[in-house]
């Protein structure tokens, strides 16, 4: 088995899919995909025969002679979650905690980072005149909005991660969207569980492993 991730350093998808094959203990190579050089990388003709999105990250997993493309990090994480079941469950058995952890990570996922990522705030410059200040107020705004839900949502489930004393894909998702959160100037004062939370993730080896200053295209 040869298991290869195409990201970014500081891309938040691909911070997700590092910390949950971390957390798997599944070993594998990480091929970065600079998003800013040259116009970005992404949209080259030899990365779109791997994504057609253009979007990081991708992970191929060859086994037996042949290769699994996979994109969109959730379907990702649950594809390492269901063939690799030993190690670190990430979703639940019971389809009410499946239903609440996804819940969380679609919050994060779905509604608010894909609004403020790299292209949004790219689009943001070039089609509307956006400067710096105005992005980051664009993107802090849908940051504030989604830590909010997730504060309130999380108030009954919270211990050490977002669902008791497990990490799951909700604290795997939660994580990179606080390093965004971080960026963008967020006041996490008004977020203790959160914080609470991504400070214990942030204890584990995986997560270390997996932040973007740790990664080789970081410099």
């Amino acid at each position: 088995m040869e298991m290869k991730l195409y990201g970014y350093w500081r891309s938040s998808a691909s911070y997700r899919v590092r910390i949950a094959l971390n957390l798997k203990e599944i070993d594998y190579e990480y091929i970065p995909v600079h998003l800013v050089k040259d116009g970005g990388e992404q949209h080259s003709n030899e990365y779109k025969l791997l994504n057609p999105a253009e979007l990081v990250p991708t992970l191929v997993d060859s086994d037996n002679e042949s290769d699994i493309i996979l994109n969109q990090s959730l379907a990702i994480i649950e594809y390492l979650d269901e063939r690799f079941p030993e190690t670190n469950k990430l979703i639940p058995d019971h389809k009410l905690d499946r239903a609440r952890v996804r819940a969380v990570a679609y919050d994060l996922a779905c509604d608010a980072q894909p609004i403020q990522n790299l292209r949004v705030l790219q689009y943001l410059e070039q089609h509307f005149n956006a400067d710096q200040n105005a992005k980051t107020a664009w993107a802090k705004h849908w940051i504030e909005q989604a830590f909010a839900s997730v504060e309130r949502r999380i108030q009954n489930s919270a211990a050490d991660f977002c669902f008791g004393f497990n990490v799951s894909m909700a604290d795997v998702v939660l994580v990179p969207q606080y390093y965004n959160a971080q960026r963008f100037g967020v006041d996490m004062s008004h977020y203790p569980l959160i914080k609470r939370v991504v400070d214990n993730c942030n204890k584990l080896e995986a997560f270390v492993q997996a932040a973007p200053e740790a990664q080789p295209d970081a410099q």
